[in-house]
């Protein structure tokens, strides 16, 4: 493959932060077979995972969506996975599935009546509009704006496309989590540690169980040298997502540094029976080997 869709894989934290969503959120829909776990993700596997952001984001059950799931998996014999086969949408709390233009209830396997979208919202309009049917439209056009910004990150548009995007998300529904905590990281690569900060806690004060958000926030204070403030987020996350392999990595490093020996040994040990085979694993182990050895040569010095 070439041009900007060169990259093979996104680890687990590059795909949770291009979708927005948690280690626990990820882990959930693994543990219900809705995707398969992964270590490293291709470009359809995000595909797969931003279909079941967009049909949760439209408070789509995760029940209906796996019965949806199952059906046309059963249904339709030529297609593998239908999260990245097939345009499914939310209509109400039913998935809907387009084929050849033409909408099917995703369950029953329904032909429905596709009516053009604009000829449609003159039919059910009336003098003063829902308020509810209003901020649903809203929340599905930030939700455009924020899938527009992850995939221009992917494909390498101009940073500035990039944050408009993402802002433009935020404008039209403040609770958008995901954004706000995309945004905070691409201010933090830029080193603008203030503007990043301020996203982070606007995402925390939006899902205060946001794994990602109180990870990448630990990170910031630990670039920063409070490492105090990066302990304090990095347990945060770890309370939300026991699993995060990253964050015992990173908390490893810090109570290493400041000669906190037996968390260290423990973190390192956690992050090795969660990720046994990368090149961060052989760090891991070398790190954790330097720690047992010294202590038994301390021991044996006493």
């Amino acid at each position: 493959m070439s041009g900007p869709l060169a990259k093979q894989a996104y680890t687990r934290e590059e795909a949770r932060r291009l979708v927005g969503i948690s280690e626990r959120q990820l882990k959930s829909w693994e543990e219900q077979k809705l995707v398969a776990h992964h270590t490293a993700f291709t470009f359809l596997e995000l595909l797969a995972l931003r279909t079941l952001v967009k049909l949760r984001g439209d408070r789509v059950p995760l029940s209906q969506i796996k019965r949806a799931l199952t059906a046309l998996s059963k249904k339709l014999k030529h297609v593998e996975n239908p999260l990245t086969e097939l345009k499914l949408y939310a209509d109400g709390k039913k998935v809907r599935v387009e084929i050849d233009g033409k909408a099917m209830d995703a369950e029953s396997g329904q032909l429905l009546m596709n009516f053009d979208q604009v000829e449609l919202r003159r039919m059910l309009e009336f003098p003063g509009k829902d308020p509810a049917a209003e901020d649903r439209e809203r929340r599905a056009t930030a939700e455009r704006w924020f899938q527009r910004g992850l995939e221009m990150e992917q494909t390498g548009s101009p940073i500035e496309n990039v944050i408009e995007a993402y802002e433009k998300a935020i404008e039209l529904d403040p609770h958008s989590a995901g954004a706000l905590v995309n945004l905070g990281t691409i201010h933090f690569n830029g080193r603008d540690f203030a503007k990043a900060k301020k996203f982070y806690e606007r995402a925390l004060e939006v899902d205060p169980e946001y794994a990602l958000a109180h990870f990448d926030l630990a990170n910031l204070y630990d670039e920063r040298g409070d490492r105090t403030k990066a302990v304090e987020h990095y347990q945060a996350a770890l309370r939300i997502a026991p699993n995060y392999a990253d964050a015992h990595y990173n908390l490893a490093l810090l109570y290493q540094g400041s000669n906190q020996t037996m968390r260290a040994v423990q973190h390192w040990t956690n992050y090795l029976k969660l990720d046994p085979a990368s090149h961060w694993a052989n760090i891991a182990r070398k790190e954790l080997a330097k720690l047992r050895e010294a202590t038994v040569v301390k021991g044996s010095g006493g």
